[in-house]
């Protein structure tokens, strides 16, 4: 049975329960992970036995009950321990809540208990060659066949596809509507016929969290794994796109915060000219501004989830905290590198490693474009 953190106390009380969980589960095992590339599926499950997964999944479904503000302080601080855990954990959040608001009670049987017990491995596979920012372009289609479905395409890019049990696959099933109501999710067991495992991506970082893609030829889909009504696909990513923007910018600010403390650790051991370099203008002010970018990121963040979870429109605000964090992220960890120097740059030395997680923030869950395109629009229509 899973034991759910207990959120009806501070979230400081949340905070510190997940950082003692990070310092004493994922920080020991990171240079490993790092380097073999490992999917650390014990971590998962102690995960699970904690209630890490589905913090904001009602309690009636196997989650924990929490809010949005308790998701982001879980992601930092995993994140803080390593950024390819976190990474699990918001893939998870974005798949239960969808499964939570549009499966069927049997769906939600099928899968809700072993996905938040970190036993179930899932997919959320969107992306393909032609349609990554532009879901639009998304070719994979999904034919009736009778009561059946009969899925084809490929997707790549995909999170956890080389380890996954099961995938939420969108698809085309009216080509003359597409996005107005002509996408449709699916729920495809991987280890079936005609779904392929097509390769998996050595990437620049976050190592340890798998990405690969799946090929799709004449899957034969029973009509129960259509989740929700046909044609509602399109409109249930968008139903989760700002927290899992909250989501991602959060495992961002986690990276933050481990550069600042690894580049501070090392300005007041590292000594130069006879006093820790620390000392010097160039470094400590460096440091300042390290230190005030993540906690500028953390209120943005913060503003964000208040919205969420008060129920306010937050489109705008979860777009300036992912944009920020993410960013601030890139810049943060460049800066621990160039403090640690030559020792910054070496294979396995954690501001190193940072610098590599770091990258991708800017990248899913919605690129830095696409989130300045969005607060652009919403600026320039005000002022017009």
């Amino acid at each position: 049975m899973t034991a759910h953190p207990d959120l009806t106390g501070t979230s400081d009380d949340l905070r510190e329960m997940v950082r003692e969980f990070a310092a004493a589960r994922i920080a020991p095992l990171v240079a490993e992970l790092d380097e073999t590339e490992r999917f650390p599926s014990e971590i998962y499950q102690q995960m699970g036995g904690l209630g890490l997964f589905g913090i904001t999944i009602d309690e009636d479904d196997g989650g924990a009950g929490g809010t949005v503000a308790d998701y982001i302080t879980v992601m930092e601080e995993l994140s803080y321990g390593y950024a390819s855990v976190a990474d699990q954990c918001g893939l998870v959040e974005l798949v239960a809540s969808l499964l939570a608001a549009h499966g069927t009670p049997d769906q939600r049987e099928q899968y809700l208990p072993g996905l938040l017990a970190g036993t179930l491995r899932c997919s959320y596979a969107l992306t393909e060659a032609g349609a990554g920012s532009d879901l639009g372009g998304v070719a994979t289609t999904a034919r009736r066949d009778g009561d059946d479905w009969i899925l084809n395409g490929e997707k790549v890019f995909i999170h956890n596809a080389p380890v996954a049990d099961f995938a939420m696959v969108l698809a085309v099933t009216d080509a003359s509507k597409r996005k107005r109501g002509g996408m449709s999710m699916f729920l495809v067991d991987v280890d079936q016929p005609g779904v392929e495992r097509a390769y998996t991506e050595h990437k620049m970082g976050q190592r340890a969290s798998p990405v690969g893609g799946f090929v799709f030829r004449d899957v034969r889909l029973p009509a129960t794994a259509l989740l929700g009504a046909e044609g509602t696909g399109f409109g249930a990513v968008l139903s989760v796109l700002e927290k899992g923007r909250l989501g991602i910018g959060a495992l961002a600010n986690g990276i933050t915060r481990s550069a600042v403390d690894t580049a501070r650790d090392y300005a007041v051991g590292r000594r130069q000219f006879g006093q820790p370099i620390g000392a010097f203008q160039a470094v400590s002010f460096t440091l300042a501004d390290m230190a005030t970018e993540y906690q500028a990121a953390r209120l943005l963040l913060e503003s964000g989830a208040a919205r969420l979870d008060a129920g306010q429109e937050a489109g705008v605000a979860c777009s300036m905290a992912k944009l920020f964090a993410s960013e601030t992220a890139v810049r943060t960890t460049g800066h621990a590198v160039q403090i640690l120097g030559g020792a910054g740059y070496i294979r396995g030395v954690p501001a190193e490693r940072l610098y590599r997680d770091a990258r991708v923030t800017t990248i899913y869950e919605g690129t830095s474009e696409v989130q300045r395109l969005i607060i652009s629009r919403d600026l320039l229509g005000r002022l017009a």
